[in-house]
């Protein structure tokens, strides 16, 4: 699929790695369709969420998503991937960015089965309302237990004006 990027393998220094396998959907569907997207198997640091970042909304574009569905793309795959960083002893994850129907769904698969934590920001906090934040901002947020770990998952609308 145009968009998704061949041949991911950037290197960071320091920082570790950004090294991703790309991938094609094409097999399941959420919603009965065929699916159309990337999927990307990584091993996620804080410095490489930006160009994952940037993936993620390339692939939402391929798939015909207007500036609001990359803006809400781009804040959910920072999140969900600064959580693995922040709360899962193994960094190895997979991102999915699958366009369904009209709407484009991300998953990204961890390591933790422990569940993602969504609560009532305080709002004086420097961290703890992202998860929040995006559930308020798609149509769809979850997280279903697989293997030994979860994958977390939202969904928003391809098209302008639709979202919440």
């Amino acid at each position: 699929m145009p968009g998704c990027a061949e041949g991911a393998d950037v290197r960071w220094g320091e920082g570790g790695s950004v090294s991703g396998e790309l991938t094609r959907v094409g097999s399941v569907g959420r919603t009965g369709e065929e699916p159309e997207g990337c999927a990307w198997e990584l091993d996620v640091t804080a410095r490489g969420i930006a160009w994952w970042r940037r993936q993620a909304a390339e692939a939402v574009r391929a798939l015909g998503g207007d500036a609001e569905a990359v803006g809400v793309v781009r804040l959910g795959v920072s999140e969900l991937l600064s959580n693995v960083v922040r709360h899962v002893a193994d960094a190895r994850c997979r991102v999915e960015v699958e366009g369904s129907g009209t709407d484009v769904v991300v998953t990204v698969y961890d390591r933790s089965p422990l569940p993602p934590v969504v609560s009532e920001p305080d709002w004086d906090a420097e961290r703890g309302r992202g998860l929040w934040l995006l559930r308020e901002m798609v149509t769809g947020f979850g997280y279903t237990r697989v293997g030994g770990g979860k994958a977390v998952w939202f969904r928003c609308p391809l098209g302008a004006g639709r979202l919440r």
